[in-house]
């Protein structure tokens, strides 16, 4: 009984994917890279997942780009070139460094820093004045 239960427990938490098995590849290569690439391209519908866990038309459109695209001979960064070139730097999860991006990137360190900032000063008020 317990086994059971554990298997239908492993069966529930596992991830389902949008992927319906008639937009996979046959080539299981170009597959790996396809699934890759669908990991890291956002769903600009539900903009909280990539388009590999999408259900929205939108990623469906961009998974069968990217099938398409790998296999007219496109590398990965020409694949997601293209994607940026439609959708813009949003569609991607990890936008590259660039002079429109780098305070994006900076932002948790001058966060971090400026949180430091105000707690070394909070607690060096709390201990210059005397007790009464």
């Amino acid at each position: 009984m317990m086994g059971r239960l554990l298997l239908l427990t492993c069966f529930w938490v596992t991830p389902i994917w949008a992927l319906d098995p008639g937009e996979a590849l046959t080539n299981p290569e170009l597959e790996t890279r396809a699934r890759a690439l669908s990991q890291e391209l956002r769903c600009l519908v539900c903009q909280n997942q990539s388009i590999d866990d999408s259900d929205a038309p939108l990623a469906r459109d961009l998974r069968q780009m990217v099938r398409t695209r790998l296999l007219a001979g496109d590398s990965d960064a020409q694949i997601r070139a293209a994607v940026v070139a439609r959708y813009g730097e949003f569609a991607l999860f990890r936008p590259r460094l660039a002079s429109h991006t780098a305070l994006l990137w900076a932002m948790p360190i001058l966060i971090l820093l400026l949180g430091g900032f105000f707690g070394f000063r909070l607690m060096r008020q709390n201990t210059s004045t005397p007790p009464q």
